[in-house]
């Protein structure tokens, strides 16, 4: 018990070191490599979620069987809680034989393991560090192993990769824009930018999409792919979403009391909003405390979110629809879409991916997405809104094909709030006086 996990039957932490100490003594001996492999496991908690925590440990029994058949007698398979795995390989001549091991544990997971009936489909992601290159104590082995781990997943998930000092660095950084990140919004160090929607004419905003961006006191305007992954990561989008709903839908009420037409603003969620069950109460609220009416304000998702295998995602959106909010999905047609999932979804409207518009003219493939994806969106009595317009020829092919609304420079570039009460304020006044 005290040095075995109590599910698996594999080693624990504390034989882990123990038995990674013995590993390094004889490499030291022998002039051999040790290799630390640290695997996490890709989503495995959508799978705990879904199918509750008895399959999901019965899933972790049936993953540590599996691997632990592909590593050699000698090697040690540990697991150190929730879905964490590590190895020691030991005598080593080379990283490449690391490299092979890794390749098979990956390969041995790619196939389906059975779990009450169904076929679960699994994968890892593992950071390898190497004795004595990269380190020559256990616990510093083991961290930059974890270093590495958090890189593959970075990558795109189901790989290996060897830690490097460039990794290092760019943890470091990481490390230390978290604990920026978590003093920003006390400092008021973000800001909201709003990109118009225009009708297909290109002569009235019918909306505005509300894009965050963060005016770090020394770096600058920081892009949000920069630093909503790690908002994420360390459980802060929550508050951040919060701040950026507020924000908008207070600037958009705003318009309405300076005397601008009412238009509906939108708000990107994130999939990790989705995780609680607060999200349609805290809507629900900032409405009523900024006194603007639902179907003023958009909230979107990507189509990921939306096609993905996420079993309150569906439910949360049916109370968001109830409310009366417009719900749209963005970067459609980046993802394998079910159309028998878009159709039981409580959307109103459908973004073209800007790579798809962006193509238009360039090659004919992504006009026939695009002309599929509005001939799909009006067939379902869906708004189509086509992003990243920037030339006349994209608005031409999007008039003749029925396109709604419009999004992109060829119009008008992100811009602060009060770039664009000037901007639209004096063009309301031209309206009134060419009317």
């Amino acid at each position: 018990m005290a040095f075995y996990d109590a599910l698996t039957g594999l080693p624990n932490r504390s034989l882990f070191y123990d038995r990674l100490d013995k590993a390094i003594a004889l490499a030291e001996r022998t002039d051999t490599i040790v290799a630390v492999i640290l695997m996490d496991l890709d989503s495995f908690k959508n799978i705990n979620d879904s199918m509750g925590h008895d399959a999901g440990d019965l899933l972790l029994r049936r993953v540590s069987e599996t691997l632990s058949s592909r590593i050699r007698d000698y090697d040690t398979m540990s697991r150190f809680g929730g879905d964490e795995f590590l190895f020691i390989l030991s005598q080593l001549k080379t990283q490449v034989e690391a490299a092979s091991i890794a390749d098979k544990l990956l390969k041995a997971l790619a196939k389906p393991i059975s779990i009450a009936g169904e076929e679960i489909h699994i994968t890892g992601s593992m950071g390898i560090s190497c004795f004595p290159e990269d380190a020559k104590e256990s616990e510093m082995l083991f961290k930059k192993a974890d270093i590495a781990m958090y890189y593959s997943k970075e990558q795109g998930k189901n790989r290996y990769s060897f830690f490097n000092t460039k990794m290092y660095n760019s943890a470091d950084e990481k490390m230390r824009l978290s604990n920026e990140l978590y003093r920003a919004l006390e400092r008021d160090e973000f800001i909201l930018y709003y990109q118009p929607q225009m009708d297909i004419t290109g002569t009235a905003m019918i909306g505005m999409e509300a894009l965050l961006r963060w005016n770090h006191p020394d770096k600058g305007f920081i892009p949000p792919l920069d630093f909503i992954p790690l908002a994420e990561d360390i459980g802060l989008i929550d508050e951040i979403g919060k701040w950026v709903l507020n924000k908008a839908c207070i600037d958009n009420k705003n318009l309405q009391l300076k005397g601008f037409k009412p238009i509906r603003v939108a708000v990107n969620l994130s999939l990790k909003q989705f995780s609680g069950s607060s999200l349609t109460e805290m809507v629900k609220e900032t409405l009523r405390k900024c006194e603007l009416k639902p179907e003023y304000l958009e909230l979107e998702i990507t189509e990921s979110i939306a096609m993905g295998d996420f079993t309150n995602v569906q439910q949360v959106l049916q109370e968001l629809s109830d409310l009366g909010v417009i719900l749209s999905i963005d970067d459609f047609g980046t993802e394998y879409s079910s159309l028998s999932r878009l159709k039981q979804l409580p959307v109103n409207r459908i973004k073209i991916d800007k790579q798809f518009v962006q193509g238009i003219s360039l090659n004919t493939h992504d006009e026939s997405i695009t002309s599929f994806i509005i001939a799909l969106a009006k067939s379902m009595r869906l708004k189509v809104i086509a992003e990243g317009v920037e030339n006349s020829k994209q608005l031409s092919f999007l008039t003749e094909k029925l396109c709604d609304e419009i999004q992109g420079y060829y119009f008008y570039k992100p811009m602060p709030y009060d770039y664009l009460v000037d901007v639209f304020g004096v063009k309301q006044v031209d309206d009134l006086h060419n009317s």
